[in-house]
């Protein structure tokens, strides 16, 4: 699967999201997410899957628990990607930027 495949979800982009802050139990994802898109346990875990098998989060066990993070690297294939186009908003978020800048002088 292609990461934007993976990324275009928006429950595996919100998984990502929480596990931006650090590593965590699957519980206390499977409870987050759940409560933010009303869906059940065995559907988190199935999401928890694809990001796992996809590489965009490791699993380690501690004990009867499995601890989920963020892995970076598939992160950085998709910015890479992203890069071929970067080009195309760069130089309109630079304008802008320089006419924001410009109003507040204004004023």
């Amino acid at each position: 699967m292609h990461a934007l495949d993976i990324l275009g979800d928006p429950v595996r982009r919100r998984i990502l999201e929480v596990l931006a802050a650090g590593e965590l139990p699957a519980g206390a994802i499977v409870d987050t997410i759940a409560a933010e898109f009303g869906i059940s346990q065995p559907a988190v875990s199935q999401h928890l899957r694809v990001l796992r098998d996809s590489g965009f989060t490791t699993v380690r066990a501690d004990g009867r628990r499995r601890i989920y993070a963020v892995d970076p690297a598939p992160l950085r294939e998709a910015d890479e990607w992203f890069d071929t186009f970067r080009g195309f908003w760069t130089q309109r978020l630079d304008a802008l930027g320089t006419e924001l800048t410009r109003g507040r002088r204004d004023v």
